[in-house]
């Protein structure tokens, strides 16, 4: 697997499994309809943000990562980042590449820390990934995400420095 810098050409790859993850409704805050204009400018949305894939040795997209500041202005030395996986190449480490890949890329880019602003508190694969690579959570939204299946789930928020 390598991770390169995401391009248009990526995002017929992209689409499909964003599509299915956040029709899901389990992990994402954004609409479970998005349409796919609205996804790709919100994923591929340009500097200073900027994606990556994570491909196989066949230049198939496993994975997918977005970096961005976390807030403008006086707050744009912490970045923010928003992470998928495809669900054919789960379990394979994808989502652990990214993260280190992410935080690396943040913290030559500048950036003093990172912050997830809203992890489903019941994403436990997410949850147990993020504090293994040293976030630790620093707020707690009382059910602020909607689970279809499981109602009202706490959102967290979790940061570290870099």
């Amino acid at each position: 697997m390598s991770i390169r810098e995401a391009t248009a050409a990526d995002w017929p790859e992209i689409w499909p499994f964003l599509r299915r993850i956040v029709a899901a409704g389990e992990t994402y805050t954004w609409p479970r309809d998005v349409d796919e204009a609205t996804a790709r400018r919100l994923w591929l949305p340009g500097p200073p943000a900027r994606a990556v894939v994570a491909v196989d040795d066949a230049g198939t997209v496993l994975g997918t990562a977005k970096l961005a500041p976390n807030q403008l202005g006086p707050g744009d030395h912490v970045a923010n980042a928003s992470f998928m996986v495809s669900p054919a190449a789960a379990g394979r480490g994808v989502g652990r590449a990214l993260g280190v890949h992410v935080l690396d890329l943040a913290r030559a880019e500048g950036y003093r820390a990172m912050q997830f602003n809203a992890v489903v508190a019941d994403n436990e694969r997410a949850v147990a990934l993020w504090r293994s690579l040293g976030f630790a959570v620093v707020g707690r939204i009382p059910e602020g995400f909607r689970h279809p299946s499981r109602g009202y789930v706490d959102l967290l928020v979790m940061h570290r420095r870099l």
